[in-house]
């Protein structure tokens, strides 16, 4: 063998050796791959993935299914470049910036936990938009969900504190008492009147500076709902609020007599306000293809969603655009009566 063969030998075997050792080097993205389906209307391990007690509930058939992205990657598990290199191949799958979904300021475990938080929260927001388009009353109050630490409201507000008014001003929503609360200087007092484990207490706070320099007194809120019968939601490990929409969906369902499909498989997707309201999510083109090999052929689509969904519609797909929950029961309806218009995603 002459030394030029074996210096090309050499430096085949280190370049093949480089690449490999190269395709096996953690990087810093997150696969998206289709994730599993549950059917909002069906059972989850035996157990229904929506329970109603108190109030009277109807059999239906068909399926309304909420549709997930699962993940591959993260702080601490990063994907080798092999891997990305085969997702970025693959049309069903995306490859992102690992910041996408883990910011620079969060841990893993902060952002496992925000979705469990948005989870719970969509679950009731879905409730109370539910009962709204059925037109079933029910109350809802603001809650303390925490107080940050070293601020105002540390140790003198707790979890669980249903805020009455601020200054006297009624407590209407998260918005109001916040807007109230940003109305004072930097300074100022204000006086927040709460109900505690049923007593009523006022408690006066000194307003601080925000990092965005509006006043806060260093409190995390939500809306609490009172609904007049009890909704279970059970998922398993789903997490985010991206199912609002179909819980909201699967509820009324229960609620009505007769099946809202007529029997067909109906997927989709979107967040949900109290209020009704749909928003666009992430992973849309991953919960497409999932839904479409589970067998669904009917895709209810967040319209701020419409132009990326039209870049990768599965065969066998029908998108259905979507802006309120009403615009949701109202394409059903059309759908069970087997004719009509439907609004469809267009390209813009």
């Amino acid at each position: 063998m002459s030394r030029r063969t074996l210096t090309l030998m050499v430096a085949a075997m280190l370049t093949l050796m480089l690449g490999v050792a190269g395709a096996m080097l953690p990087v810093p993205y997150v696969v998206l791959s289709p994730g599993p389906t549950e059917d909002t209307i069906g059972k989850v391990k035996g157990k229904p993935v929506i329970a109603i007690e108190g109030r009277q509930t109807y059999p239906t058939q068909g399926k309304l299914s909420l549709v997930t992205v699962a993940y591959q990657g993260g702080p601490g598990t990063r994907i080798d470049l092999l891997t990305a290199l085969r997702g970025w191949i693959d049309p069903s799958i995306a490859v992102v910036p690992e910041e996408t979904i883990f910011p620079k300021s969060s841990t893993a475990e902060q952002v496992e936990e925000q979705n469990i938080q948005d989870m719970t929260n969509s679950q009731d927001d879905a409730t109370a938009a539910a009962l709204t388009e059925l037109k079933i009353p029910y109350t809802s109050v603001v809650a303390v969900m925490s107080a940050e630490k070293g601020k105002p409201a540390d140790g003198k507000l707790k979890p669980g504190d249903e805020i009455v008014s601020v200054d006297g001003t009624p407590a209407k929503d998260v918005e109001k008492v916040a807007e109230r609360v940003r109305s004072r200087k930097a300074g100022e007092q204000v006086s927040i009147s709460v109900t505690r484990d049923g007593k009523p207490l006022t408690v006066p706070l000194t307003t601080v500076k925000g990092v965005d320099g509006k006043p806060m007194v260093g409190i995390v809120m939500q809306a609490k709902f009172k609904f007049p019968f009890k909704v279970s939601i059970n998922v398993g490990d789903v997490g985010g609020p991206s199912a609002g929409l179909m819980f909201s969906l699967g509820i009324m369902d229960k609620l009505t007599p007769g099946a809202m499909t007529g029997g067909k498989f109906i997927a989709g997707t979107g967040t949900i306000t109290p209020e009704g309201h749909v928003g666009p999510i992430g992973g849309i083109q991953q919960k497409m293809v999932g839904a479409r090999k589970t067998g669904a052929t009917v895709f209810l689509t967040p319209a701020g969603n419409c132009d990326e969904a039209l870049k990768a519609v599965p065969q066998g797909m029908r998108l259905v655009k979507i802006e309120t929950l009403h615009s949701a029961v109202q394409a059903l309806d059309t759908l069970r009566a087997g004719g009509g218009a439907l609004p469809a995603c267009t390209a813009n």
